[in-house]
């Protein structure tokens, strides 16, 4: 499951407001926001309609690993890598 912190990385990375991933998710503003705070017991449910309109977006979730910590990119920079000849 993705973290908080990259939720709120996500959107920002975006340039979303609370308000528009809310409405593209099908949420409340005020349970993203109140999830973004940590304030309350994040459904897993919640999570993933998060993560899963974060992604049709073109986020990347990168996992912690390898003595870093979790991330977000968007695919479309990972493709401009991939097209420069980085494996």
């Amino acid at each position: 499951m993705i973290s908080l912190r990259q939720i709120r990385a996500a959107r920002a990375l975006l340039g979303w407001s609370q308000q528009m991933l809310a409405d593209k998710a099908l949420l409340s503003v005020k349970a993203v926001a109140r999830l973004e705070r940590n304030e309350v017991t994040s459904h897993a449910a919640t999570v993933e309609a998060l993560e899963r309109t974060l992604t049709q977006a073109g986020v990347v979730f990168i996992p912690a690993g390898h003595g870093l910590g979790e991330g977000v990119q968007l695919a479309s920079d990972l493709l401009l890598v991939k097209a420069e000849g980085t494996p």
